[in-house]
């Protein structure tokens, strides 16, 4: 798999190398920021859809009436 990505990384370079030299640099340039504005958008899309599936934390109150009812924690095993 390591392979396989150091080949894509190089051809990539390759490419755009190619569009730079060949005076298409409008081309290099459109690519590269749409890639980039798709990598952003699909990382802030994947940080928004984890925080609305993530269920919301236990409130500390909770936590704390189980520690005062003598339940005894992990730590306090240890």
């Amino acid at each position: 798999m390591g392979v396989l990505i150091l080949l894509g990384a190089i051809a990539v370079l390759g490419v755009y190398g190619w569009l730079i030299y060949a005076g298409l640099s409008w081309w290099a340039f459109f690519i590269v920021s749409t890639v980039a504005v798709f990598g952003v958008m699909g990382i802030i899309a994947w940080i928004g859809w984890t925080m609305a599936t993530t269920p919301p934390p236990a409130p500390i109150e909770a936590l704390d009436e189980k520690s005062s009812s003598g339940e005894t924690t992990s730590e306090e095993k240890k």
